[in-house]
């Protein structure tokens, strides 16, 4: 029998609520499966709190969490999974688009030998100008990081519970959980998933989301690629400027010094009022600074990002006990 922790991140969802929830019990009731329901509400302003509580109050598998504002997807994400106490935990969206009948299939894959199973959304029922741009970023994401999915920004993903005592989310990092699990080791995989045509609210992401996601691609390639060894980045970058600016002051110094051997007889040569000369000064702080500044930051940012979040939970229903900020 599995036992299921399903993860909801919850923000303006009155309307889609109740029908998602009678869904997800049909199915997993059907699969016989042991379910742990887990909303966490992301500071909605509508009745979205109140139903999830007439829901936990009436059936003891769901469990909840309220943020004091909305904080944002990857913190909503990272508190359900910190909640979620099964081995096996799944995530979709509130809005209907996600169709709890996929979630049978998905736990046979995680069965056949994944650790992490993401969704597809193949045939997608959105306007061009998000169509377009999420296939280009896709795309992307997989070409620099190396792990060949179609839609990473698919909110449908199933995952063995073990992932999570090894990744830590911020940011926009929810998206990028497949690539940080591969990186660790951990085998991912892909479904095709239908994607409903929305029937409430509006989608709660813009543009803008593309713009964060290409800065959070960086962190993650730098991260996967060099998250143990920084310096293999930021040291070559800083040797190259380094050795750059070196040798171009080397060469005007000697240019400077065979100039006044008068039995060279070369033009006279002044350093005075030549722009190489503040390159070439540039360009060695320049590289002194990625030898040392750089990875002393980027050190000082992972270590404030293992020591804790900073969302803030209002109230809590069900499940264990953390110490809110």
């Amino acid at each position: 029998m599995y036992e299921l922790s399903l993860v909801i991140p919850v923000y303006n969802e009155e309307e889609s609520l109740t029908t998602l929830y009678g869904e997800i019990v049909e199915v997993v009731d059907q699969l016989g499966a042991e379910l742990e329901l887990i909303f966490v509400d992301d500071g909605s302003t509508d009745r979205s709190w109140e139903i999830i509580s007439s829901l936990a109050a009436n059936d003891a598998r769901v469990k909840a969490v309220r943020f004091r504002r909305n904080f944002g997807k990857a913190d909503a994400l990272d508190v359900g999974f910190k909640t979620a106490t099964k081995p096996i935990v799944m995530t979709l969206d509130a809005d209907l688009q996600d169709d709890p009948k996929e979630i049978p299939d998905f736990l046979r894959l995680l069965d056949s030998g994944y650790d992490v199973v993401s969704g597809w959304k193949k045939k997608r029922h959105d306007p061009w100008h998000k169509v377009l741009p999420s296939r280009v970023f896709n795309a992307m994401v997989s070409r620099l990081t190396g792990v060949k999915l179609h839609d990473h920004n698919c909110g449908m993903k199933c995952y063995r519970r073990e992932i999570f005592d090894e990744i830590t989310l911020y940011g926009e990092l929810h998206r990028f959980v497949p690539a940080l699990a591969a990186a660790r080791g951990f085998k991912v995989g892909e479904k095709v998933v239908e994607h409903r045509a929305r029937k409430f609210g509006v989608s709660k992401y813009g543009f803008n989301r593309f713009i964060k996601g290409f800065l959070d691609l960086l962190t993650v390639k730098f991260v996967t690629s060099y998250g143990q060894r920084p310096q293999h980045l930021l040291g070559t970058i800083g040797l190259t400027s380094f050795a750059v600016g070196a040798i171009t002051m080397l060469w005007m110094a000697c240019h400077w010094i065979l100039a006044r051997i008068p039995c060279l007889g070369l033009a006279e040569y002044h350093l005075s009022g030549r722009p190489a000369v503040v390159y070439s000064a540039a360009l060695l702080l320049l590289g002194a600074q990625f030898l040392t500044v750089g990875v002393v930051a980027e050190l000082v940012v992972s270590y404030q990002n293992r020591k804790g979040r900073e969302y803030s939970i209002k109230e809590r229903i069900g499940g264990k006990e953390e110490k809110d900020r």
